[in-house]
């Protein structure tokens, strides 16, 4: 089975055991999502999902996060760690998506990337969710299972892992993708305990099994 092949079979699979593929974070508007992922750096989205329930209620338009001090922004997420660094890109991303974008995200990866706070991971999401663009979202989920579903080897730098698999997946079914290896990530393939018994990638995962 070629890499090509293999991508195809497990993208296949995948969508039999997640057909819903959504995006885990919580969010409204466009850049409430924007501003959910650079809070789910180094935190898990269930305790963004909590911070940004009560965030995005305090601050609900650009213009408050605008407005806002970073004391009073980082008062709100210092639970999610990296919160002054945080709470600085939220409000710095507040003011040039109103003073360069006229309050609108932008829909291409340049001017994302332009935005504080913003890599290809944050890009991607956005192009993939807002946009219906194709999208790859290397994450740590994906880096992993790329990894060891064959489709790189040894490769831990997300550009590269990004490369890869705009090659092996079709751009219709890449954001998808990425989604639905979020979810096997944690309910099968986890990063110290995979559980390979009975796990539906098996037939085609050059790495089963992973335990005895």
């Amino acid at each position: 089975m070629t890499k090509k092949e293999r991508a195809h079979a497990v993208t296949e699979l995948l969508k039999t055991v997640y057909p819903d593929a959504v995006c885990a974070l919580h969010y409204t508007h466009d850049y409430e999502l924007l501003f959910a992922t650079r809070l789910s750096a180094q935190c898990t989205d269930a305790r963004v999902n909590i911070v940004t329930a009560t965030l995005f209620h305090q601050f609900p338009t650009l213009e408050s996060f605008a407005q806002a001090s970073e004391e009073d922004i980082a008062e709100v997420i210092k639970t999610c760690g990296l919160f002054r660094t945080k709470a600085r890109d939220l409000k710095a991303c507040a003011i040039m998506l109103l003073t360069e974008f006229g309050g609108n995200v932008p829909d291409n990866m340049a001017d994302l990337l332009r935005l504080p706070g913003v890599g290809r991971k944050t890009a991607n999401l956005i192009l993939g969710d807002i946009f219906g663009q194709p999208a790859i979202v290397a994450d740590t989920h994906c880096i992993r299972l790329s990894n060891r579903l064959g489709f790189v080897k040894n490769e831990k730098d997300p550009v590269k892992v990004e490369k890869a698999l705009r090659a092996l997946i079709e751009p219709a079914e890449s954001s998808d993708f990425c989604h639905r290896l979020v979810l096997f990530g944690r309910e099968h393939c986890t990063a110290r305990s995979p559980k390979c018994t009975g796990c539906p990638l098996g037939a085609v995962c050059p790495s089963f099994p992973l335990v005895k």
